[in-house]
């Protein structure tokens, strides 16, 4: 395409500007180059939001949840022989630690005529300083994933914040836990037989995610294996990858590695309808917000076409003079591409400050028992916001293009003689 000449640019810029008996016009250019704005800068605001929604509700849900867990097929959630099998996993090239973990269920109370249904997870002790597979210890005070009791032994149990405060726990408190969990079938009663087993409580853990602090109690492994009725057995093993995206391959290559009955679950696959949803949503919101950037290209096309009718005497007298008529598509399309051009800058400015506005002073507050945070997160990526800046400037350009061909098809004697 050949570059515009000087007189293009003139002239263009002339259509463009507010001129005595024609202020009307100039104002409905302002109203375009504005509904790009806006049209941009709501796009970037609410991908950022959805974007800062998956970061941060992925990041909550890896605090206590590991990068990969490997697990035997079939209900029972018991691994024998695990201590064989966790050296071959941690050799696995990507793993940089690996270690048991137990997950049952049971109830807790603290003898004061309220249960609270629970998920214990049992996990071996250590502080925030040791090595560990996820970041749950950096969430607590130090020493208390320790679960040292004042009698010296590991009898210790973490509750989230919640749920000590739901239960009226604080440390050294005494906490039973009953759970069915490797009891004995009764005959009298035709089913299991509960099992109650009490714990010191050592400390509290808050990490912003519901489900974690409102439902969770920690107990080191011996204990945990112990009140699930496991034995020497564990329900599996939490790796921890060298980079949380290498995750699938590294579980299909403990796949390879252990082969049958072990089976692995990376971080995407043990939340998967949150994720689903997530992108879902941003798949969405891009889609009802692009179709804003649509109505500012028809802003444009009103916009373009009013001045072609404004100016059809002059179009003329240009072509009389002997302008060609792809110089008079390249006026009206530079229009286009002006308005498309500072109406997407104006949008990238106000949407990226917005942004950052929104997410640094944390405006917009949420009930974390149901949104999972306390906030609305904003977070901006650079791919995201070259996209809208790409797509608008190409749909602002080709809205100009029929107002153009239209204005290049006029022929000089009609364009001179219209009123």
């Amino acid at each position: 395409m050949k570059l515009p000449s000087r007189l293009e640019l003139s002239i263009a810029w002339r259509y463009l500007r507010s001129r005595r008996g024609s202020r009307l016009l100039s104002f409905i250019s302002v109203i375009a180059v504005a509904g790009v704005a806006v049209a941009v800068s709501a796009l970037i605001v609410i991908i950022g939001v959805v974007n800062g929604l998956q970061t941060d509700l992925r990041e909550k849900i890896l605090v206590g949840s590991p990068d990969v867990r490997v697990m035997t097929y079939g209900d029972a959630l018991r691994m024998e022989g695990w201590q064989d099998a966790l050296p071959r996993v941690s050799a696995v090239p990507g793993v940089l630690d690996a270690a048991p973990f137990v997950n049952t269920q049971g109830l807790a109370t603290l003898g004061r005529g309220y249960e609270s249904a629970v998920i214990i997870s049992g996990i071996p002790a250590g502080d925030s300083a040791s090595e560990q597979v996820t970041t749950i210890r950096d969430h607590a005070a130090p020493g208390a994933f320790q679960f040292r009791a004042s009698d010296g032994s590991r009898r210790g149990a973490v509750l989230g914040k919640r749920l000590a405060g739901r239960l009226g726990a604080i440390p050294g408190s005494r906490l039973t836990i009953v759970t069915a969990a490797g009891g004995a079938s009764s005959p009298l009663f035709g089913g299991m037989m509960p099992r109650f087993y009490d714990f010191e409580v050592t400390g509290e853990f808050e990490t912003g995610m519901y489900e974690y602090d409102d439902n969770y109690v920690f107990l080191e492994l011996e204990a945990a294996r112990e009140l699930a009725g496991l034995d020497s057995a564990v329900t599996g093993i939490e790796v921890k990858t060298a980079d949380r995206w290498i995750a699938p391959d590294v579980a299909a290559a403990i796949d390879s590695v252990l082969g049958y009955p072990y089976r692995t679950v990376d971080w995407q696959e043990q939340n998967s309808g949150i994720f689903r949803a997530l992108k879902l949503e941003k798949l969405g919101m891009a889609v009802v917000l692009g179709l804003i950037i649509m109505v500012a290209a028809f802003n444009i096309v009103s916009t373009l076409t009013m001045v072609v009718r404004d100016k059809t005497r002059e179009i003329g007298i240009l072509r009389a003079m002997g302008m060609r008529a792809d110089a008079i598509r390249r006026i009206f399309l530079l229009q286009g591409l002006f308005i498309g051009v500072v109406g997407t800058g104006m949008g990238l400015v106000l949407g990226v400050l917005a942004g950052v506005a929104l997410d640094t002073s944390r405006l917009i507050a949420l009930d974390p028992s149901v949104y999972f945070i306390d906030h609305l997160p904003v977070q901006m990526q650079v791919m995201d916001i070259a996209w809208i800046v790409a797509a608008s400037v190409a749909v602002s350009v080709l809205a100009t293009l029929h107002p153009a061909v239209a204005a290049s098809k006029l022929f000089p004697i009609e364009a001179i003689r219209s009123e």
